[in-house]
């Protein structure tokens, strides 16, 4: 591709809801770490040039040993407090790289992102600024307020987010400039910001897949250890 494009692999959380005493992504799974799951997806793709691991404090050593291996592994750097600190300290390191050039955000907790689910943003990144993974909601979705169903959108229009989400990193950076200037910023995701204050930019969703599970809890695990050894048909992507 004559667009560089790098991926960013965000290892930045120290996993609280997993109780393991220790950052979820240096668990191991299938006999790698989580981490290192994530990093070689995008290692072995085609179409991404080079790596950048945001890592958690006081683990940056590990990371970088789990990293070395990888040839495309180019920098491995400390992360914030928060996912959208981690992703400013990203965008620091890319600070002199043209605004065309390609980048993918990703949570290293999804170690099992596949090359159809990188391929699909980076061929939609060819007409778009803003590219989220989605898959179709299969339970029904609802809002609630004080404790009272609220409303009830329509299940075919709803989306659950993945990652990697890919940008345009001139359109990626705009939209965190404006971001940081807002003493009200709250955010989950790198599409949120864009969607909030780039609301001009649309957004493409492409296919996600089952298999991108994110491990945040104790069972994702079991399920995440069982797809590393011996995968699972019903996990399959379909798309």
């Amino acid at each position: 591709m004559a667009t560089r494009t790098v991926a960013v692999v965000l290892a930045g959380g120290t996993g609280e809801r997993m109780g393991a005493g220790r950052p979820k992504q240096l668990i191991e799974v299938g006999g790698r770490t989580i981490l290192g799951h994530s990093i070689a997806a995008f290692d072995a793709h085609p179409g991404i040039g080079e790596v950048v691991v945001v890592m958690a404090s006081g683990h940056l050593r590990e990371a970088a040993a789990i990293a070395a291996p990888f040839p495309k592994a180019a920098a491995v750097i400390e992360g914030g407090d928060s996912r959208t600190a981690s992703t400013v300290a990203a965008l620091r390191v890319l600070a002199g790289r043209p605004g065309e050039t390609r980048v993918l955000f990703h949570d290293a907790a999804r170690p099992f992102v596949d090359a159809a689910v990188i391929g699909r943003v980076l061929d939609a990144l060819d007409g778009h600024e803003a590219v989220a993974v989605g898959v179709p909601a299969s339970d029904t979705i609802v809002v609630v307020e004080d404790g009272l169903v609220a409303s009830m959108p329509a299940r075919e229009t709803m989306s659950r987010f993945q990652t990697p989400q890919g940008f345009r990193l001139g359109a990626i950076r705009r939209a965190y400039e404006l971001a940081l200037a807002d003493p009200g910023l709250r955010a989950t995701d790198d599409c949120g910001i864009v969607h909030r204050y780039l609301p001009d930019v649309p957004i493409r969703v492409v296919a996600g897949s089952e298999r991108n599970l994110k491990v945040t809890r104790p069972l994702d695990v079991v399920v995440a250890e069982h797809l590393a050894t011996a995968g699972h048909p019903a996990m399959e992507d379909t798309s």
